[in-house]
């Protein structure tokens, strides 16, 4: 069978430094004087940076150099990319641009600025000149193994990874209590339930039309055609701006590789994969945690992502481990 994609592939990848003076300006700025600990999705981790992005950004280029351009969405800031990569990978220099939020939230920069990805991958269809086909990504995933193009796209069409789950009814019979309870006893009408990774994705599949299942996707790279995703969202604005309202993430938003997924199945794209990806949440382990998930990565070779949550959080002896092992799979 033939599955080879005709049109090219790029990547796009968010980044955000929460230790930049300015950056932490305008958080404060949003948050109003609340504490951010009762603010869902303003959680201090959410915004740490440990460099993580030179390791994406390299796993990309060593392991998929089918990718065509790599784009970097932030906000007025400068992840300082250029030099490490003349260094591994000089003839690659002219295909990574800096795209500003500015620049996908044209024509809505009233909501700007935004601490929120949901509103942020809402919108990166919008950079300019991005290929029909491309796969969005944080800068917590990597790539840990070569790739083939027939691994995000097959004829052009997203491979969705991910499994069924059913409709999350107690975890949304769960949080509708919590809110009543929050609203009448405690007086506190604007109490929101921390959002759900789950219900976020439940979110997305209701939204389009879904009842009593959806297609659960993990944290890899997404794979999207952004020609499905502007016909569907040029002719329903109102959906478009309610997701991006939100300065921080809100359990009543949908997940956005969730939303994109649900279209694609609504579509016929049955183009369906298992996760294949390893989970590190490093921070607060066992002793071995970190070489077992790491071993994993290197025997199984059906795990071609690995995602670290939290690094920033971990002792540095255990930093060290994890950076030094993606420095010694990229060959630097």
């Amino acid at each position: 069978m033939n599955t080879r994609n005709k049109e090219p592939i790029d990547a796009v990848i968010t980044w955000v430094d929460g230790n930049d003076p300015n950056h932490q300006l305008k958080l404060e700025k949003a948050l109003g004087g609340k504490v951010r600990k009762h603010i869902p999705g303003a959680d201090v981790t959410r915004f740490g940076n440990l460099n993580e992005l030179k390791y994406s950004l390299l796993s990309i280029l060593t392991f998929a150099p089918f990718i065509r351009k790599i784009f970097i969405v932030t906000d007025e800031q400068d992840p300082e990319v250029s030099a490490y990569i003349k260094k591994y990978f000089p003839e690659r220099i002219g295909d990574i641009r800096i795209v500003d939020h500015k620049e996908i939230f044209r024509q809505y920069e009233k909501y700007l600025p935004t601490f929120n990805s949901r509103a942020i991958e809402a919108v990166l269809w919008r950079i300019e000149g991005l290929a029909d086909d491309f796969i969005y990504l944080s800068d917590d995933m990597f790539l840990v193994k070569e790739i083939r193009p027939e691994d995000l796209f097959i004829l052009d069409k997203p491979v969705m990874r991910g499994t069924w789950l059913p409709k999350p009814i107690i975890r949304n019979f769960w949080n509708a209590i919590r809110k009543g309870v929050h609203r009448h006893f405690m007086n506190n009408p604007d109490f929101q339930p921390k959002p759900s990774f789950h219900v976020g994705q439940w979110n997305a599949a209701e939204l389009l039309g879904f009842k009593w299942r959806y297609f659960f996707s993990s944290h890899t790279p997404h794979a999207v055609n952004r020609k499905t995703v502007e016909n569907y969202l040029s002719k329903n604005p109102r959906l478009i701006e309610k997701q991006i309202s939100y300065k921080f993430r809100h359990n009543e938003q949908f997940n956005c590789a969730s939303f994109y997924y649900h279209l694609e199945i609504k579509k016929g794209n049955r183009n369906f994969a298992d996760p294949s990806f390893s989970f590190l949440h490093p921070h607060g382990r066992k002793e071995g945690y970190i070489d077992r998930k790491l071993k994993q990565c290197e025997e199984d070779p059906t795990k071609i992502f690995m995602n670290i949550q939290s690094l920033e959080l971990c002792n540095g002896k255990d930093q060290e481990k994890i950076i030094g092992w993606m420095e010694k799979n990229l060959g630097l």
